[in-house]
């Protein structure tokens, strides 16, 4: 079990100080988030040879392990040049992260938005026009994971063209790629499904990554108010365990049940930036007490 931390929270520090910061926090692991000095949401890489030197530096001397990196491009949309952008942007984020020794990258089903084309979108309400958009990605894409031997985990994110856990591990399981995996994100877990111990054993076979974070279950009540009612948004939460409203003894339980043993990544976003580090303490913390529980070999 790799216990990780999310660092986006921490994103008042550049990225050549976070694995500094990760191992002062407790972890042995990090996941990069979109970070504007690295990997920056939907433009392309702004990675220069001496932030790699310095953040390759930053792990060797902190022994902290880079064990994925978020990508986030429009490779899904049905816009042919945002969709041939991402393909550019995405081949130059797979050179950075073999050159820093990342053991896998991550991503959404995804097309974004787009500030160009503000009324046009992409989500569940075009899932047939993304989807098609996104094996013309794969199709060029997974030939270079696959030379590179570098994984990728995919997560359904609210607002992309899958958002139920079922369809995503559907979709993942049809590439036929042992390099392509699934990544289950518990913060979005009332948009993925009812029952969390079905949807992780049904996701079994391809789970290789976790995102641990609580969140409200947006359709019991008023958790939350939107103005107008009708607006088409996917509101959720990234917050510490017992925050929200995610049965953690069934998540950790029923990850236990099937064997997992892959990546537990922290991705608490909710208390930056004043509270950032006292949260990704208590995080650390709260996974430990459960995987003690749960994984009583780890």
């Amino acid at each position: 079990m790799k216990i990780t931390l999310d660092a986006y929270a921490h994103t008042d520090i550049s990225v050549t100080e976070m694995p500094y910061l990760v191992a002062e926090l407790g972890y042995k692991h990090l996941e990069l988030c979109c970070h504007d000095d690295m990997l920056p949401e939907y433009f392309p890489p702004r990675a220069n040879a001496e932030t790699i030197r310095k953040f390759k530096q930053a792990l060797r001397e902190t022994d902290v392990e880079l064990v994925s990196m978020l990508v986030t491009q429009r490779w899904a949309s049905p816009i042919q040049e945002e969709r041939q952008a991402a393909m550019r942007n995405w081949k130059r984020a797979i050179e950075i992260a073999v050159e820093l020794g990342s053991q896998s990258v991550s991503s959404i089903f995804d097309r974004g938005p787009s500030a160009q084309k503000s009324n046009f979108r992409a989500g569940p309400e075009m899932a047939e026009e993304s989807e098609a958009a996104f094996w013309i990605s794969m199709e060029e894409l997974l030939p270079i994971f696959e030379r590179e031997g570098l994984p990728l985990h995919i997560e359904a994110h609210p607002d992309d063209f899958i958002e139920d856990n079922n369809l995503a591990v559907d979709l993942i399981r049809s590439i036929g790629s042992p390099m392509v995996k699934y990544l289950y994100c518990a913060p979005h877990t009332f948009f993925l499904g009812d029952d969390i111990a079905a949807m992780i054993r049904y996701a079994a076979p391809v789970l290789a990554h976790v995102h641990v974070a609580d969140t409200f279950n947006h359709k019991s009540g008023w958790r939350y108010v939107k103005n107008p009612p009708e607006a088409p948004t996917r509101v959720h939460q990234h917050l510490n365990i017992g925050d929200g409203e995610v049965d953690w003894e069934i998540f950790f339980a029923t990850l236990a049940e099937v064997g997992f043993d892959g990546i537990m990544t922290s991705q608490v976003f909710s208390y930056m930036p004043d509270r950032a580090t006292e949260s990704s303490r208590f995080m650390r913390e709260r996974i430990q007490h459960y995987v003690d529980r749960y994984w009583p070999a780890q």
